[in-house]
């Protein structure tokens, strides 16, 4: 009998450093969601800028080497050509020369990854607003920085025929 509560005492307590220690794992010191939030505005800051300039290279800064671009209507584009493939199409094809991100909410710890909510807005070459839509970016940080991992967007608007 008291072997038998002997064991069970040495089970609980050991069921509670278990618990304890899976839980202290799980927390990441040193996560800042605003400094966070203060490089993805920087980004999104000058993304658009590769447009305006006609430069790719400001465009393709702004992604992960390992990257995902999910947009509408067409197949994702992934790896490290990605983005200058993503580039071409909406600088050539789709004409889009500016834009505006609005941020809607941040979501995360801010340590390895975190989910950027936010609406879009396209324009071209005479300033006219051409499209708009809503998104959701998965951030990771890199040894170059936060940078998008995983973008995928879609448009408020019904495709043209």
């Amino acid at each position: 009998m008291k072997r038998n509560r002997l064991f069970k005492s040495i089970t609980a307590i050991t069921m509670l450093i278990v618990l304890y220690s899976c839980g202290a794992a799980t927390s990441k010191p040193g996560a800042d969601l605003e400094e966070v939030k203060k490089a993805i505005a920087a980004s999104n800051a000058i993304y658009f800028e590769a447009f305006s300039k006609g430069d790719s290279s400001i465009f393709i800064d702004r992604y992960a080497e390992d990257c995902c671009i999910m947009a509408p209507e067409a197949p994702q584009l992934c790896g490290p050509i990605a983005p200058l493939e993503f580039f071409r199409i909406a600088y050539y094809g789709i004409g889009l020369r500016n834009g505006k991100f609005t941020t809607t909410a941040i979501y995360g710890d801010g340590v390895e990854y975190v989910t950027e909510e936010g609406l879009w807005e396209s324009f071209d070459a005479n300033g006219n607003r051409f499209d708009n839509g809503k998104f959701l970016v998965l951030w990771k940080k890199t040894g170059k920085g936060w940078k998008m991992y995983r973008d995928s967007f879609s448009s408020n608007n019904k495709p043209q025929s």
